[in-house]
């Protein structure tokens, strides 16, 4: 029920960009996204990284995002997040690269003290706190130093923008701008052949006491019951292991592959000589099945789980399954 809440909102939010829900977000006439006027390109890259992120999501269980004016596709949220990129770069209605350094029309008055005052390789004389300002700060010139790969402010609802040291609103770059582009651009990179996710993130375990443990247990394999022709592997390992009040704890990995080359549904295991938590499973009477998020498993694909206790790994073997 959690994780259905989370969905929900994010859906309303990934409708609302694209602008297709029921309340849309504000653009601007030439398309790029508008929250606010001072520093709204942190809006930009945050919400379009999120897009690229709620993409491969969707593509991951071949779903697709139900809005109000109807289904749309990962690919839709992967070049939506595509064009607003575009825009920062330089194809909007002033042809401004919002990005300092990038194309030929980009900020030259940047809202920073380490581009706007001279460098000290330049000149080796003395700037004080009031001289930055009396001397360089409303200089109408171009910076000294060109901030190379800042990404700015940006344009107002109007898609204006004025390239002035004062207009901090527009011209003060920050790293929050950046952070999330670099992850647009990483994804975009890998082209629209679409991304993985079916193994989840799983929450890390309380941070180690490091201490010299007594001899790990072997790792094992654990084979299915089935036939050496069997369409499903299960491999278990070992991935980290701490002390706590004088007792060894370990944490196994273990994941499971469809080596069909068809779709796995209604997968049922059994796990036996299990003492502690498990997580990326659900339980159902004896057996273990699908996480709730993931009611079936295509060709070549794999899911982990994975499971703390002190002991030896878990026995874990296949109940049954369908292949569809």
């Amino acid at each position: 029920p959690v994780f259905e809440k989370y969905r929900q909102k994010a859906e309303y939010f990934m409708c609302s960009l694209i602008g297709k829900g029921s309340r849309n977000i504000q653009k601007t006439p030439g398309g790029l996204i508008y929250r606010q006027r001072w520093n709204n390109m942190q809006f930009v890259t945050s919400a379009s990284f999120l897009a690229t992120v709620y993409s491969d999501y969707l593509t991951s269980y071949r779903g697709s995002l139900k809005c109000a004016a109807g289904n749309v596709a990962p690919s839709e949220l992967l070049s939506f997040a595509k064009s607003q990129v575009d825009y920062l770069l330089g194809d909007n209605p002033r042809a401004t690269s919002y990005m300092v350094g990038y194309g030929n029309n980009y900020p030259r008055q940047v809202h920073h003290r380490g581009s706007s005052i001279v460098s000290i390789k330049v000149n080796p004389k003395f700037v004080a706190c009031r001289q930055g300002y009396a001397t360089w700060y409303t200089r109408k010139a171009s910076d000294p130093n060109v901030l190379t790969g800042a990404l700015v402010g940006g344009p107002d609802a109007y898609d204006n923008f004025a390239d002035e040291r004062d207009n901090y609103e527009q011209t003060e770059p920050a790293t929050y701008n950046n952070a999330p582009l670099l992850g647009i651009l990483a994804r975009l990179a890998g082209g629209h052949g679409g991304y993985n996710q079916l193994l989840p993130v799983v929450a890390p375990v309380p941070n180690p006491v490091i201490a010299k443990p007594k001899p790990a247990p072997k790792p094992k394999r654990t084979p299915t019951p089935a036939s050496s022709s069997s369409p499903i592997t299960i491999n278990q390992k070992m991935t980290t292991s701490w002390n706590h009040k004088g007792k060894t704890y370990y944490r196994y990995s273990t994941v499971v592959t469809n080596k069909s080359y068809k779709t796995l549904k209604a997968l049922k295991l059994s796990i036996s000589k299990l003492y502690g938590p498990i997580w990326g499973l659900t339980k159902s009477g004896n057996s273990y099945g699908f996480p709730e998020w993931l009611n079936s498993l295509p060709a070549g694909k794999s899911l982990e789980f994975v499971y703390i206790h002190a002991a030896s790994p878990a026995d874990v073997s296949v109940s049954s399954y369908n292949i569809a």
